[in-house]
């Protein structure tokens, strides 16, 4: 089983961009598609973006489109999500998964935090 580690969260300015990480441990990294979501306070889970094994498909929750950018680094066994425009509506707890499918259950790592402020 995979271990997966999210960084890259903070505090930004409305307009502004975070790039977050989501670093995997174990050998089968290369060979998994991986997720990212969100969950802000008092709603559920979103789901944000999603990358094939090998980086060459991708797809996005409507909300993030054409703002948000997800890619990997199979040598790194990492995966990241680039995020620009930032809104405050995008303040979350940011998670990411080894999934492809958005209406992934879990489990779920720690998260990184994403606070947009106005």
């Amino acid at each position: 089983q995979v271990k997966l580690v999210e960084s890259g969260g903070g505090l930004v300015q409305v307009g502004g961009s975070l790039r977050l990480s989501c670093a995997a441990s174990g050998r089968t990294f290369s060979s998994l598609a991986m997720g990212w979501f969100r969950q802000a306070p008092g709603k559920e889970r979103e789901f944000v973006a999603a990358i094939n094994w090998s980086g060459s498909s991708s797809y996005y929750g409507d909300s993030v489109k054409g703002r948000f950018t997800i890619s990997r680094d199979n040598a790194k066994n990492t995966v990241y999500l680039q995020m620009n425009s930032l809104k405050p509506e995008d303040t979350a707890v940011y998670y990411c998964a080894a999934t492809y499918y958005r209406d992934y259950g879990g489990p779920w790592g720690q998260g990184t935090q994403v606070t947009v402020s106005s």
